[in-house]
């Protein structure tokens, strides 16, 4: 969809999109709408009590004669008091679904204007549904459905010139970073395999401006990264080490922001293999990477004033002679030993060798990990919320922050010391499965013991990174979730 502000009030064009709340409707002042005839049709709208302007109430309609536009949409705000980003974006999705169904081939719209939120931040919303809301992964099928509505205008006045154009950019920007995610994530895994994705990191910094360094076997090998390479054993599609770095204020060096994506392009589950159900969605067990990838194109894009380091270590748990066993043993790039209880609580063992190096190596002051790690997750918080543990409640602050700016849902889940108690082992200082209690808070603190006491936060979106159904803005397959989080988490950390 082709998305851009227009100066001046809106014109003829296609199609309006009005957004109208509760109080404008009740009180009949319909500013910015300066065209009798679309007053007129508002206002007998209200008085025969078709449209109330509740919260996601949609109107849309055909209309004749030549002094207005040819399709006009009433969404409804609720009440302003109520509205929020993720409610516009809600919003905008169900009437940018009405446009197509009116087959519009564009719409033009008026910023929302509310004490409660910017003009910036309202028309980044707005852009930002409107991105995804089209988006559509399709590149394989033969007979692709074209959609109708392809232009999307946002009509300004010289006062607010400034913040509806900054609006779009970045609404523009992490929209299309949040659709780089999920095409990453709805590849298939023949396609998607570790070095494609490395590839791919490659091609997504060059684009946006920051830095890749792609490591394989031998060099990951001499890093001591053991625990990543026996969960990439039984695979021929080899792992590698995928480092970033977005270096945007120089001047403080040791402030650095580590990202951490789990990067499984494919999980079988290993020898303690999955059921057949569930295998066919596994290459999303690399959502958490693609969500780091997607948030530094994000970063440096719009060039925030801060330091990134993100990090993925990529590979398949498969099904091979050569993989390792439930019983075995393995050693970390940290020194710790895990006993592995189940080769498909594979993710925390690749995570904690790259968490270690991000901080041994890439010397970060803080740590993000985002992975599809627990289907414990989705029982104890279903697909609309992304599960927190933490060890810094500052850290975490920042993230409820961005939480609200992005329309992510997050929930901080406890961590007690008696949860850690559930991670050890007779034989190993530490082992990958502590049961069946509490899984997703044991995973989290497993991964945990190896962050060294840096600020830390943990994000577990296995039940939040794809989706079986349309829903608002989100299409079937990969959501992107995490990348507008990790950008305004970075926005908070500066």
């Amino acid at each position: 969809m082709d998305i851009l502000a227009i100066s001046g009030s809106m014109n003829l064009g296609d199609g309006w999109l009005l957004f109208l709340d509760e109080e404008t409707v009740s009180e009949a002042t319909f500013s910015g709408v300066d065209n009798g005839q679309i007053e007129e049709i508002i206002r007998d709208f209200v008085e025969q009590e078709e449209f109330k302007g509740t919260l996601g109430e949609i109107k849309g309609l055909h209309l004749v004669g030549e002094a207005g536009p040819r399709k006009l949409i009433l969404a409804g705000l609720g009440t302003r008091a109520d509205l929020t980003l993720e409610k516009l974006r809600q919003v905008t999705a169900k009437a940018l679904k009405e446009g197509e169904r009116l087959k519009a081939g564009e719409l033009t719209i008026l910023p929302v204007r509310s004490q409660e939120i910017p003009i910036t931040h309202g028309v980044r919303a707005v852009v930002e549904a409107a991105i995804l809301t089209s988006y559509r992964f399709d590149k394989y099928l033969v007979e692709k459905k074209e959609l109708h509505l392809k232009k999307l205008k946002i009509a300004y006045e010289p006062s607010n010139e400034a913040e509806v154009l900054r609006g779009v950019r970045d609404g523009k920007i992490l929209g299309e970073a949040t659709a780089l995610a999920r095409d990453l994530v709805n590849e298939p895994a023949n396609v998607m395999t570790p070095a494609r994705l490395a590839e791919e990191a490659k091609q997504v910094g060059k684009q946006s401006g920051f830095v890749v360094e792609v490591l394989e076997e031998p060099q990951i090998e001499a890093l001591g990264m053991k625990a990543f390479l026996e969960v990439g054993r039984a695979s021929q599609n080899r792992p590698r080490l995928i480092v970033m770095r977005y270096y945007g204020d120089e001047g403080d060096g040791e402030k650095v922001l580590g990202l951490v994506g789990k990067g499984l392009t494919y999980d079988s589950g290993g020898l303690s293999i999955k059921s057949k159900d569930s295998m066919p969605t596994m290459k999303y067990d690399m959502a958490g990477a693609a969500a780091v990838i997607g948030a530094m194109s994000a970063i440096a894009k719009l060039n925030l004033k801060i330091n990134v380091v993100a990090v993925v270590a990529a590979c398949e748990n498969l099904v091979s002679g050569t993989g390792y066993r439930p019983g075995d043993v393995v050693e970390t790039m940290a020194g710790k030993s895990v006993f592995v209880g189940s080769t498909d609580a594979e993710g925390r063992l690749t995570l904690a060798d790259a968490v270690h190096y991000i901080v041994e190596k890439e010397k970060v002051s803080s740590v993000v990990d985002i992975a599809t790690l627990t289907g414990a997750a989705i029982v104890a918080l279903g697909h609309t919320t992304t599960g927190v543990i933490t060890n810094d409640p500052v850290l975490f602050q920042k993230l409820t922050k961005a939480s609200e700016l992005s329309g992510e849902r997050v929930w901080q889940l406890p961590s007690f010391e008696e949860y850690k108690e559930l991670n050890k082992s007779p034989i190993a200082d530490l082992k990958n499965t502590a049961g069946r209690g509490a899984g997703t808070i044991t995973a989290g603190l497993f991964i945990g013991e190896f962050v060294q006491n840096k600020p830390w936060l943990h994000l577990d979106i296995a039940g939040t990174a794809f989706t079986d159904k349309d829903r608002d803005y989100e299409v079937e397959g990969g959501t992107g979730v995490g990348v507008r989080l990790l950008f305004h988490f970075a926005e908070q950390f500066i």
